[in-house]
């Protein structure tokens, strides 16, 4: 189905990303992933990992410089990398919900940092692959946070500005056919969430492979330009376009009022 197509998938160590990029690389694609560290099998399942800092430039950079050079271009660009949800404890207390006044100050950093910038700065070097060849697609994984409170004030600016950031990139790059959409997952069966599996109710939750099938689905959508600039509900778009999870379950998408 991608067979020939070059994809990066950043935060690919793990969680959403790491499934991701599993996924594309099934289904033929050849998948670079950036992680800050990586598995001693995170080479398994045949994509090709590259220890990466989104948080430095130069880093970014080289990964982009060795994919040129490696294979002269991209064509699928997944920003998952995501520093939010760390350190949720702090000095025993779990400040993930706490009012704005109460927050760490580092969380709003490590949201932007290792969000919204590094998405910015890794579009902005996809773009130039793929202006020039006037073809591609940008994926900014986002939430529903972006449309209403969900814990904590940094958790929904940092997503309300990646949407803003895929509207106005979409806007940008609508002249050169390349479509950028932000995708939001339900909720996913990653490592974090699947520790916390005894107080979850999982019976609607998607695989982070799912994720993957949706990037898939949006890289061969021939009508994929119609969509840049908005945002794509992962399950909905499933049921459009006529993809399950690969269990053969077909989530329900979550509406804004079901949060």
């Amino acid at each position: 189905m991608l067979d020939g197509r070059i994809a990066l998938v950043t935060g690919g160590s793990r969680g959403v990303g790491k499934g991701v990029a599993q996924e594309l690389r099934a289904q033929g694609a050849t998948v670079y992933m950036t992680g800050r560290t990586f598995e001693r099998d995170a080479a398994d399942d045949g994509c090709i990992p590259v220890v990466c800092d989104h948080g430095d430039d130069r880093q970014v950079e080289a990964l982009f410089d060795q994919m040129l050079k490696e294979h002269g271009r991209i064509d699928v660009l997944v920003n998952s990398v995501w520093g939010g949800y760390e350190r949720m404890m702090e000095n025993g207390v779990f400040t993930w919900g706490l009012p704005f006044w109460q927050q760490p100050l580092w969380r709003w950093d490590a949201m932007f940092t290792a969000g919204v910038r590094a998405h910015y700065v890794a579009a902005s070097y996809a773009a130039r692959s793929m202006v020039a060849r006037r073809q591609g697609l940008i994926v900014n994984i986002s939430f529903w946070s972006a449309q209403k409170h969900i814990a904590n004030v940094p958790y929904g600016v940092s997503k309300a500005a990646t949407d803003k950031l895929t509207a106005d990139m979409a806007h940008e790059l609508r002249a050169y056919d390349v479509a950028v959409v932000s995708l939001y997952p339900g909720l996913v069966r990653t490592e974090k969430v699947m520790a916390a599996a005894a107080f979850l109710d999982l019976s609607n939750s998607e695989s982070p492979r799912f994720i993957g099938r949706a990037v898939a689905a949006l890289a061969v959508d021939p009508q994929v330009m119609s969509r840049s600039g908005s945002l794509v509900v992962a399950a909905a778009y499933a049921q459009e376009a006529g993809f399950t999870d690969i269990d053969g379950a077909q989530p329900r998408p979550i509406t804004l009022s079901q949060i």
